[in-house]
């Protein structure tokens, strides 16, 4: 992982480390590494869609249903057996439903 380090002492310093991190489109990739390295896990995935399937529930839910959800998309695909296709089932199963979620009137 990245060893640079941001010094930030004003909000201003914040946003513009947080800006610069998200410009840097290896940070996502190398965490996402980090993290099935270290859970012990090989699975490659659609990162674009989960990462949609997220914005969907935050935008047309909750903010918090996004971590919640692409959890529960994982659990299920390992209660299917695991691998790409379960999650890509899954993911699609998710999304769908945050659809018509949040297309009902309220």
């Amino acid at each position: 992982h990245s060893t640079a380090s941001l010094d930030c002492d004003t909000w201003e310093d914040i946003t513009a480390a947080r800006a610069r991190i998200r410009d840097d489109g290896n940070v996502l990739d190398e965490w996402i590494a980090a993290v099935k390295a270290e859970l012990g896990i090989e699975l490659d995935v659609d990162t674009a869609a989960l990462l949609d399937l997220a914005r969907d529930a935050a935008h047309g839910v909750a903010r918090p249903a996004a971590p919640l959800t692409t959890f529960l998309v994982g659990y299920a695909a390992a209660q299917q057996g695991g691998g790409a296709e379960a999650v890509a089932e899954a993911t699609r199963k998710a999304a769908a439903l945050a659809t018509r979620w949040a297309e009902e009137p309220e």
